[in-house]
């Protein structure tokens, strides 16, 4: 019996080896994986990232060779770790940190140690890699950017964090990705696809030669070229004359929906954030809280679009027949409703229909237009419903669906965002009447509001705002190449664009930014701008909001521009958009006293007030100043 039982063991034992190994061998079998065999090592090649390049063919971004010190860990033996440090220009404590990551990581797959090498750093180490089991250098590229402007647009690269190794098994520790702008945003397609080589090891853990003679090597198939949207020179002249001034500008070609300019002011050189101070020149930018370069104005910046929206309560009032061209409202230089506080107006007081409600920008006329919007219906619910409906089919409200990784929706209340707030309250037009001059609850981004005035330059129709142009070798998304339709009848379109085109008038807002031999549609804004000071609210000076497109006829180019802080909107926006058409169209400015006004004042006093905790002497007088008084202030202060 005992040998019985020893003999079925033997069987029992030998059974089930050899059911692992038909298993392991042949039913769950998929090949032999070179990446997981420790016998095996891999070298990896990278390849050349795409270049870009503006509209017009202007070379933006290129790259230059990069040299990174790579680590495996567990290939590393005792070493002269002094030598080392020196000949890579850390110390022994950088050293020991930066190893037990890459240990952390993985003790087999090779981790960057030290990145960017210089070229004379790189000569004199690869003498003397060989003293240095365990470390090897690697040739990759580096971004290089042909120019200074347009670092919100471009974006840049820096190394992939875990959360991006964890969701796309395509990198490892040390690789590089696109963070910002074009760079993230068609990062699949600038990236290329890495080449490998399989080196064989011995038992001794040393290089024998190529496994099986290279025939499973793969080379790095370089990054597609593309060309974006951005006309350069544009962009550059925008970003000159935003200088001393913190705001965005944004400009769209009506006809596609390209993006001409994406501007956020203040900018900075895209070449402070390649190479090795890359992490102190980003902690620098990210540290400054006036100005916050590191936010894109253009895509970010949320703020109520004021009297520029008036255009759509005038289309949604003319679409449900809650006015035509010919209504009339005598303004008194206020409108009253329901006894409370009258709503102001600055329009001088008079007449007021459509074309000079518009270019007179009067708050009474499109108060009484939205009243009437409303009160159309039954209730103040279904009429805001429909209301709201019909401003959100210009792109409001939502996100528009650009090829850009960062936005906000902005708000466009319905029925049902104020049954919520006012749950016990019976409110109607007038409870809310501040959203017909472009305030109350209603925000709008940079970008939406260029989409908005594109919109209007096509009599009811956008295409969706975006800023690749061309992928070598591909084709871009069609989603840029559809129609959006608006929920407004285009014979609408014609009366607002004739009130638009009088705003730059004799009696327009606007009259004195005529560009000559160019007509153009404007709008003058100023938004409302509040803080928190030690947790109190405080109102600062206004904002500065200026929409428009031109030509007239046949657009060719629609904006809207944001200066933060700059008074009423012809004041700094209204001229810096007349610069920016007459740039694009002409190719050359005629308005030089606009441009010589626009360098010559600053707004740095006002984006510097919250920050005081003591009065600003000049400032205090509610004044503007020159950069001269400015800076002749600032040298004051410092002594």
């Amino acid at each position: 019996m005992r040998q019985f039982l020893l003999f079925a063991s033997i069987i029992f034992v030998g059974l089930l080896f050899i059911s692992r190994l038909f298993y392991l061998q042949i039913y769950t079998s998929s090949g032999h994986d070179l990446y997981e065999d420790n016998a095996i090592r891999k070298v990896y090649e990278y390849p050349k990232r795409g270049f870009v390049y503006d509209r017009n063919g202007e070379l933006l971004v290129s790259n230059q060779p990069s040299y990174d010190v790579m680590v495996i860990p567990r290939e590393v033996e005792p070493l002269d770790t002094i030598e080392f440090c020196n000949l890579l220009k850390i110390d022994k404590e950088n050293f020991f940190k930066t190893y037990k990551r890459a240990r952390n990581y993985s003790p087999r797959l090779p981790s960057v140690f030290v990145s960017h090498l210089s070229k004379e750093d790189y000569a004199v180490l690869q003498e003397k890699m060989r003293k240095f089991k365990g470390f090897y250098i690697q040739k990759r590229s580096l971004r290089d950017y042909q120019t200074t402007i347009g670092a919100n647009v471009l974006g840049y690269i820096a190394e992939v964090n875990q959360r991006e190794i964890k969701n796309d098994g395509y990198y490892l520790s040390g690789d590089i990705i696109g963070k910002q702008g074009i760079e993230k945003s068609y990062e699949n397609e600038l990236r290329g696809i890495k080449g490998v080589k399989f080196i064989q090891k011995d038992r001794f853990n040393r290089d024998i030669g190529p496994y099986k003679n290279g025939e499973k090597d793969t080379i790095p198939i370089p990054g597609k070229d593309v060309t974006i949207t951005i006309d350069a020179e544009l962009q550059e002249y925008g970003e000159f004359l935003m200088k001393n001034k913190v705001g965005g500008i944004v400009a769209i070609e009506p006809q596609s929906g390209e993006i001409l300019s994406l501007i956020s002011a203040p900018s900075y050189n895209p070449n402070l954030l390649v190479g090795r101070k890359r992490s102190g020149n980003y902690t620098k930018l990210n540290k400054d809280s006036i100005h916050l370069p590191l936010i894109d104005k253009g895509l970010l910046r949320m703020h109520e679009p004021g009297s520029p929206f008036k255009t759509l309560i005038a289309l949604t009032a003319l679409q449900e027949g809650a006015i035509d061209e010919q209504t009339s409202i005598r303004c008194s230089g206020a409108y009253h409703y329901g006894g409370s506080r009258p709503m102001g107006c600055h329009c001088g007081g008079g007449t007021r229909v459509l074309n000079n409600g518009i270019s007179k920008s009067c708050n009474s006329y499109f108060a009484n237009a939205f009243r009437k919007t409303i009160d159309k219906y039954d209730n103040a619910t279904e009429g805001m419903n429909v209301w709201s409906n019909h401003i959100k089919s210009f792109g409001l409200g939502e996100y528009l669906g650009y090829d850009l990784s960062i936005g906000k929706k902005g708000n466009i209340p319905d029925g049902s965002y104020y049954d919520k707030w006012y749950p016990d309250f019976r409110w109607g037009a007038t409870t809310i009447i501040s959203n017909s001059i472009g305030q109350g609850e209603v925000l709008v981004t940079p970008i939406q509001l260029a989409n908005v005035m594109a919109t209007i330059a096509n009599r009811g129709h956008y295409f969706t705002p975006h800023i690749i142009k061309k992928i070598e070798n591909d084709t871009i998304p069609s989603k840029y190449t559809n129609k959006h339709e608006t929920s407004i009848d285009k014979h609408h379109f014609e009366p607002i664009i004739e009130g638009l085109h009088d705003v730059y008038g004799p009696n327009g807002t606007a009259w004195f930014l005529n560009a000559s031999g160019i007509e153009i549609c404007g709008k003058t804004g100023t938004a409302e701008n509040f803080t928190k000071i030690d947790g109190e609210r405080k109102q600062l000076t206004d904002h500065s909001i200026f929409v428009a497109f031109a030509p007239k006829d046949n657009p060719q180019i629609a904006l809207a521009i944001l200066v933060e802080n700059g008074y009423y909107g012809a004041r700094f926006a209204g001229r810096i958009a007349t610069l920016m058409i007459e740039k694009y169209i002409n190719r050359k400015i005629t308005r030089k006293d606009l441009e010589n006004w626009i360098l010559t004042y600053t707004l740095e006093h006002e984006y510097i007030k919250p920050f005081l905790g003591e009065p600003f002497e000049i400032n205090a007088k509610s004044g503007m100043m020159t950069v001269e008084q400015y800076e002749s202030i600032l040298a004051e202060r410092e002594q």
